[in-house]
């Protein structure tokens, strides 16, 4: 096998440079045409998302009638992969090839294992709703490695992606590419659930083949072309591993000695699950309480779109002048404490300018937070080690938010059944209350965010040895 890649990589060598994937330099001012083409994977993304989330989650339920339960089951399966992107981070920082490459591999590989997933997705889930005479177990697993396969790339390919984004522009532009790369998820979810929406308003099961698997060629022809010329080659990195090289583990506790990473990475939970729990129950808070019809409360989607936007472009605006990422974090904690406050009040004054602007708030003070938390990683990042520490960040923020949305769910229903019951008593019983819980336990996670970070605001977030810029990573980490 040996022999047959390095005889591959002498005829790459003998093509003309224009010809090849490599990037010919590894200049850190990088024109914004480029990083528009890279941001390319967050619409890939961001299209997987809006159809495991929203399009296939009310298709298997209503037109293929599965339970709820097993569907709910199966969307949580890709949060099983969330933990592994700390991995993932690691292996891409040091990766050796033939070709010198460490990103791309990577990305190519998260590709297509994503795109296998879905290419299999529409008759595993065909199979699944009964139509079959095979055993109910087979299509229940053919169904989980589908989504399996599918939450794999995903978080490969995001882990990766933001790497590689960090290591093309130097320390001053990180908050505006992430403020870039967190736009284009959105864009990405919000064409795609108008498309998805509009190709699956005549439902069939043959339509829902066609669209499922034209997202998976997306996925294939989005991230190549992200990926294109984005990476040059390293000629150290055409050498196999060297004993000296650090293992997974070593290069973790490598990353906690740098800084205050344990306590900075408690924050980006605890916020992350402060501002997730409410995911799947604000939509329902505004029919069952203040009696909104389904078009009224859909908008809601826009709003939190519209508030996370303008949360991304003021943190980068912010960021960019020099603020500090942590300062940031507390501040997109404490709108979110106001905008769930907004929410609770809507309920027993009946207001809907107050839900509204609860909605937008939260999506402001998401937008805030996650862009701050997502700043200060790659700021604070010791060189070499910005894809674990991204995948640690990932890995931490995707785990708790999709452990808070189950949570939520689990709470509500949790003390609706004991509404009913009259285990409540009077003074607690309605149908509000177990959203109101919801939303006063994400008010104390984000006070307990603001707690945690405090320190790091206060200076102590600084590295306790600042890292000098190294090989391919341009600038030095800084509060």
């Amino acid at each position: 096998m040996n022999r047959i890649e390095a005889r591959m990589a002498r005829v790459w060598t003998r093509v003309g440079s224009h010809m090849l994937p490599f990037a010919d330099t590894t200049s850190a001012e990088v024109p914004m045409s480029r990083l528009l083409r890279l941001s390319l994977f967050q619409i890939s993304c961001g299209m997987v998302a809006v159809l495991l989330i929203g399009t296939l989650n009310r298709v298997m339920i209503v037109e293929l009638q599965v339970s709820a339960g097993l569907v709910a089951s199966m969307l949580a399966l890709p949060l099983v992969f969330a933990p592994l992107r700390a991995l993932i981070g690691f292996r891409s920082d040091t990766h050796r090839s033939l070709l010198g490459w460490r990103r791309v591999p990577y990305l190519w590989l998260g590709t297509i294992v994503q795109f296998s997933g879905l290419a299999m997705m529409p008759f595993a889930l065909i199979v699944l709703s009964g139509d079959t005479w095979a055993p109910a177990w087979v299509a229940q697993v053919a169904a989980a490695i589908a989504f399996l396969l599918v939450g794999a790339g995903m978080h490969t390919v995001q882990t990766v992606g933001l790497a590689l984004a960090s290591d093309l522009v130097p320390q001053k532009a990180k908050p505006n590419v992430v403020a870039l790369l967190s736009l284009m998820l959105l864009l990405g979810m919000v064409l795609s659930a108008v498309i998805f929406g509009l190709l699956l308003a005549d439902f069939s099961q043959l339509r829902l083949i066609q669209v499922i698997q034209g997202s998976a060629a997306a996925t294939l022809v989005l991230n190549f072309i992200a990926l294109w010329k984005q990476e040059a080659r390293d000629p150290s990195r055409t050498q196999g591993r060297q004993q000296g090289d650090p293992g997974f583990l070593e290069s973790l506790r490598a990353l906690q000695a740098s800084g205050p990473w344990n306590r900075r990475l408690l924050a980006a939970g605890l916020g992350a699950a402060g501002f997730a729990m409410q995911d799947v129950l604000l939509e329902p808070y505004g029919g069952q309480i203040l009696g909104l019809g389904v078009g009224a409360t859909t908008g809601l989607t826009a709003l939190l779109a519209g508030g996370g936007a303008v949360g991304f472009i003021l943190g980068a605006r912010w960021l960019g002048n020099g603020a500090d990422a942590h300062r940031l974090t507390a501040y997109g904690a404490l709108v979110g404490v106001f905008a769930f406050g907004l929410v609770i009040l809507s309920g027993p004054t009946g207001s809907v300018a107050a839900y509204a602007a609860g909605a937008l708030f939260i999506g402001l003070g998401g937008g805030l937070f996650s862009h701050a938390t997502l700043t200060s990683c790659m700021r604070f990042a010791p060189p070499g080690q910005t894809g674990l520490a991204l995948g640690v960040w990932g890995a931490v923020q995707a785990t708790a938010a999709g452990s808070a949305i189950a949570a939520g769910g689990i709470i509500r229903d949790l003390l609706h059944a004991l509404d009913t019951r009259g285990a409540l008593g009077e003074a607690l019983s309605g149908p509000a209350t177990g959203y109101v819980a919801v939303y006063l336990i994400e008010i104390v996670l984000l006070f307990a965010t603001l707690a945690v970070v405090g320190p790091l605001v206060r200076g102590t977030g600084a590295s306790r040895t600042r890292p000098q810029p190294g090989p391919g990573v341009a600038g030095s980490a800084h509060v």
